[in-house]
């Protein structure tokens, strides 16, 4: 039975009674076959995103405040309206071009700071609103010129734990790279325990995609139960050889967007979201990619709702745990990309 299987004990912690060194452990390229990996990418980017991308986090727009972007070649401008409801649309005046992301907001209505065309998220002197979505956690914008599938009322927003029941907090960082680099970063599980020492040791997977075939769509992706993921046991650490074990499932429910859950252990229903959207190129020309990483953690213990009383201290700690994993996970899609852009990618 894995250390993870059965009913949480009433201590997560262990110890790890006979580590292996980094270099003792069993080597995982074996299992990481790049095909396996290839095809697990092919159906993520073969399913529907309905023209989503995401855009920010919910807790960095505030009333008043603007949020700007630019989704492949679509510059974004987002803020709240009067009611506090998510509005976009594109990020220039349609009056002379003006930045709309420095203009400013006064009782819900956006105001360019050129000349004072005022939009309140509505069509209005040609400037044309953009489908916009606030799930609570993540900001959404549906862009179909950019995505060019057929547009879905909603983005697929993987499944996660009520917020107000959760701790959550959003990581964003930036790499040279496209999305589909990040998103096969994601679908290689192997590499955690050799990549990432200082986070995640005892690592196994017990279950790929080859393991259990997928349904016509290539299923959600946005759920344990599904087939098209890949199964892990590992153990996160905290100190020394104290450990938190559990099983995780890694799936992508769309072209964009690998989610983590916590199946089994501590924090059973806890997910980790990843979700790539691409950026204007850089002054070279060579593509990027904003990777959003929400990490929405729940537990049934009793102490746990102390741990929501303490979340504005504890999601800066969050966020930098994320960013050092993300410094070294963007150094690996940056360098498939790279590999990719040359043809020397092995894969």
């Amino acid at each position: 039975m894995s250390p993870a299987a059965g009913r949480p004990s009433r201590i997560p912690l262990r110890l790890r009674r006979t580590p292996v060194p980094w270099d003792r452990q069993e080597p995982t390229w074996r299992e990481a076959k790049p095909g396996l990996i290839t095809d697990a990418l092919k159906r993520a980017q073969s399913r529907p995103s309905g023209n989503w991308y995401v855009i920010g986090a919910s807790r960095d727009l505030p009333p008043g405040r603007t949020l700007g972007t630019t989704v492949g070649s679509t510059e974004v401008v987002a803020w709240r309206d009067a009611e506090g409801r998510l509005r976009a649309g594109p990020g220039a005046c349609p009056h002379l071009g003006a930045p709309l992301r420095d203009s400013p907001v006064r009782c819900g209505t956006l105001v360019c700071h050129w000349h004072g065309l005022a939009l309140d998220g509505g069509p209005f002197a040609g400037w044309e609103p953009f489908p916009a979505f606030d799930d609570g956690v993540l900001l959404w914008v549906r862009l179909d010129r950019v995505g060019g599938e057929t547009p879905s009322e909603r983005p697929y927003v993987p499944v996660r734990p009520r917020v107000r029941e959760a701790v959550e907090a959003v990581y964003t960082g930036v790499g040279r790279c496209e999305p589909e680099d990040v998103v096969a970063n994601r679908l290689d599980p192997w590499h955690g325990a050799w990549f990432h020492p200082y986070s995640f040791v005892d690592l196994t997977v017990t279950g790929t995609p080859a393991d259990s075939p997928a349904d016509s769509r290539g299923v959600s992706g946005d759920s344990p139960d599904d087939d098209d993921g890949f199964m892990v046991d590992v153990s996160f650490k905290v100190a020394g050889r104290l450990v938190v074990p559990v099983r995780a499932r890694f799936t992508a429910p769309e072209p964009r967007t690998v989610v983590m859950h916590i199946v089994e252990g501590e924090g059973a229903g806890s997910v980790v979201e990843t979700h790539a959207t691409p950026l204007a190129p850089d002054e070279q020309g060579r593509p990027r990619t904003a990777v959003t990483e929400a990490l929405v953690a729940a537990s049934d213990r009793r102490g746990f709702a102390v741990a929501r009383a303490a979340a504005p201290l504890l999601r800066p700690l969050m966020r930098a745990s994320a960013g050092r994993l993300w410094r070294d996970d963007l150094a690996y899609a940056e360098r498939r990309w790279e590999l990719r852009d040359s043809g020397r990618f092995p894969g």
